[in-house]
């Protein structure tokens, strides 16, 4: 059996709780009317049965909170805010990435009386706030080495990693490449794909820190 989701029209089997095109809760509840005055008895008996069974156009969705993004900002920014200066403490990075998603889902749902959110909301919290994650530690990171002059220090550091890489190995191709990022070119161009793939890591793991927070936290309030 199969019916039409109420927010996109999709056609949905029947018993799936979110729609598969647009994440929107399919659990429905009847609105509540007014109990009409009791009748006499003289008219129960011309009284229509009213069905059991509502409209979509009656019901409401259970679980449908919407995310509003001019009010995701904010948490997500705090959120992104204290996973960089966690990770400055020395937080790994990636576990950095991974909390900041869900540090954006708590602190979006203060202030709404504890509003479950759907995992879809959850990743798209995630996605911004690792977005701005990336942003600020990037930022951090530049001004840090402007101004301490670390630049220097990072580049002999990162030498001094890809040489005991390149010792390992006896590869040709292997070494060629290690030889080629020691130079001034080859160490731009590992710079730039760092930038791309922490881009890309912070995005990913945003998201999924944004999903895990929403199921959580959304089980435990269904509790």
């Amino acid at each position: 059996m199969e019916h039409s989701c109420y927010k996109c029209g999709h056609t949905i089997e029947e018993g799936r709780p979110f729609c598969p095109h647009c994440s929107a809760p399919q659990i429905r509840v009847v609105i509540s009317e007014p109990i009409p005055a009791a009748a006499p008895l003289s008219e129960v008996a011309s009284v229509p049965q009213v069905p059991a069974a509502r409209p979509a156009s009656e019901t409401v969705p259970v679980l449908a909170v919407p995310m509003l993004w001019s009010h995701a900002v904010r948490p997500c920014a705090l959120a992104a805010l204290v996973g960089s200066l966690l990770m400055f403490l020395g937080l790994h990075p990636l576990v950095a990435m991974l909390v900041v998603g869900f540090l954006a889902v708590v602190f979006y749902r203060q202030g709404r009386m504890g509003a479950s959110l759907a995992a879809g909301a959850g990743a798209k919290l995630g996605t911004l706030s690792g977005l701005l994650l990336f942003a600020v530690s990037s930022i951090l990171l530049a001004g840090w080495v402007l101004v301490l002059h670390k630049g220097p220090e990072i580049r002999q550091t990162l030498i001094a990693i890809i040489a005991q890489a390149a010792a390992r190995t006896s590869d040709p191709e292997a070494l060629a490449v290690f030889d080629r990022l020691k130079t001034p070119e080859g160490f731009e161009i590992f710079m730039v794909a760092s930038l791309v793939v922490g881009f890309l890591a912070s995005v990913a793991l945003g998201a999924l820190g944004g999903v895990l927070g929403a199921s959580v936290l959304g089980r435990r309030h269904r509790n």
